[in-house]
């Protein structure tokens, strides 16, 4: 009998002791934007709405099958920005919008949560996808950004596909850009406010090893002037990841996102102050951002897979998918 009981104890405690030692999955997420800005209801005919939340959806579906499957969060988030550039639908690769001197100019970055490794590049203008290049840039080199001809260089040297600066030309965009011409000349309006609908693509995502990841991409603004670097490519104001916290993409008025900090911003006050992710991307585009005069909005994703898409404009292209049955996307606001 002792030897009996003795046998039962040892069963509970192993039992005890392997339950304590599991570590549950974590809830695989991913969450993308298209862009935020003058987005209210009516913008659209139904069909482009149509269209624009297919591609929204191939997006999610393309890094969330990657999670799905036990993938990394870093594939999860290149896969889904990848869909979008290929769409000229938004303001990233095919679809990019035109410099004042009527070239396509495209910035990248992505962050990794895990070992807060990260890349970025700007000005680039003959790589079909620059978030590709942002990883090539983290994952093999030494630094974290490379900017122009150097980044263009470095992305031929990588085996990156490239493209003729052509391949990035869309009516659409080239349309906009002559209208902005047109529209300054005639002090109607600014470069800056022209047609105020930032179309910048983003992806944040948890795999189930519970690493984060970030990344963001764009064309930048229509008219922009020659050198002008936003937001997309700087670690802590358009992208930012860590373990430890969130992961953060943004998209909106980059010189605001760039002063303030956005995407660390927000990073600190949950791990610092103990805030939600939803608390603390409220507290920084409604509060600081909104104070400072700045438009835009982000996609935040914490540890525990809580995750966030705030904007302080009429919309924001936007979209999640989780294990925990949320499947869903949006372009206007409440």
């Amino acid at each position: 009998m002792k030897n009996l009981l003795a046998a039962i104890a040892v069963l509970i405690v192993s039992s005890v002791t392997a339950a304590e030692g599991e570590v549950a999955s974590a809830p695989v997420t991913i969450v993308i934007h298209g862009g935020a800005g003058a987005l209210a209801p009516g913008r659209y005919t139904p069909a482009k709405e149509a269209e624009f939340i297919a591609k929204l959806n191939e997006a999610l579906d393309a890094g969330y099958a990657i999670l799905d499957e036990g993938g990394a969060a870093l594939d999860a988030v290149e896969a889904a920005i990848v869909t979008m550039e290929d769409s000229p639908l938004f303001n990233s690769g095919k679809g990019a919008v035109f410099t004042r001197e009527g070239k396509n100019e495209l910035d990248a970055s992505i962050m990794d949560g895990a070992t807060l490794n990260a890349g970025a590049i700007t000005g680039v203008t003959t790589v079909k996808n620059p978030i590709r290049l942002a990883r090539a840039v983290m994952e093999n080199s030494v630094h974290v950004m490379f900017a122009g001809d150097g980044a263009d260089k470095f992305a031929e040297q990588q085996g990156l596909e490239i493209v003729d600066p052509e391949y990035f030309y869309t009516e659409h965009r080239w349309k906009s850009y002559e209208d902005a011409l047109k529209r300054e000349k005639e002090q109607k309006d600014s470069a800056i406010n022209y047609d105020f609908k930032y179309g910048t693509v983003g992806a944040v995502a948890l795999d189930a090893g519970g690493n984060l990841a970030a990344g963001t991409s764009t064309g930048g603004m229509t008219l922009k002037s020659f050198g002008r670097v936003g937001d997309t490519p700087i670690i802590g104001a358009g992208t930012f990841a860590d373990n430890k916290s969130c992961a953060v993409s943004s998209t909106g008025h980059g010189e605001y996102f760039i002063r303030l900090t956005i995407a660390r911003d927000i990073c600190a006050q949950v791990e610092y102050a103990g805030k939600s992710v939803e608390d603390a991307a409220n507290d920084v585009i409604h509060g600081r951002l909104e104070t400072l005069g700045g438009g835009g909005g982000v996609i935040v994703l914490g540890a525990d897979g809580a995750f966030a898409m705030v904007f302080n404009t009429p919309g924001m292209f936007r979209g999640v998918k989780s294990a925990g049955g949320v499947n869903t996307t949006a372009i206007y606001g409440d």
